[in-house]
């Protein structure tokens, strides 16, 4: 099984990429991983929200096998504690044969087509945060549930 990261647009600020760095190394130990960055839409000042949305979901749509499991980050999504998130992710792991791609979206969120498309959404919190920084969130998350299915000392009670 491998786990894609999904991105629209690249990580503008370096101390974002400086963390997301530290723990995709440190989740190369885990997993199969790779970050696929979609290229930010250019000239974009005369299209509305929702010609934005389409058009990146177009981009999304274009990077995923029918044989993914998509999961995408949305406010909307269900919620985990840490340790019910290690518990998912593992069965994932062990009963589903897909590969899992999850997805963070552009600023203005997803397409209807790929919410058509995903096989479900995980939020990480009731609190809105930019999604450049959601991207630092969710791979330290996604390290420590690893950490937490593997016993090891990273998560503290």
């Amino acid at each position: 099984m491998k786990i894609t990261l999904l991105l629209v647009g690249k990580t503008a600020f370096p101390y974002i990429n400086e963390g997301i760095s530290l723990y995709e190394k440190r989740l190369s130990f885990y997993v199969n991983y790779r970050k696929v960055e979609i290229p930010e839409l250019k000239g974009v000042s005369s299209l509305s929200e929702q010609q934005i949305k389409d058009k990146e979901g177009e981009l999304i749509l274009k990077n995923i096998k029918p044989s993914d499991e998509v999961i995408l980050l949305d406010e909307r999504g269900d919620f985990f504690t840490s340790e019910n998130w290690a518990r998912h992710l593992e069965k994932k792991m062990t009963y589903g044969a897909r590969d899992i791609v999850f997805v963070i979206g552009g600023a203005y969120g997803f397409s209807q087509e790929v919410y058509s498309r995903a096989n479900g959404m995980l939020s990480l919190s009731k609190m809105t945060f930019s999604h450049q920084i959601i991207r630092l969130i969710f791979l330290e998350q996604l390290y420590r549930a690893f950490t937490i299915i593997k016993g090891e000392p990273y998560h503290h009670r």
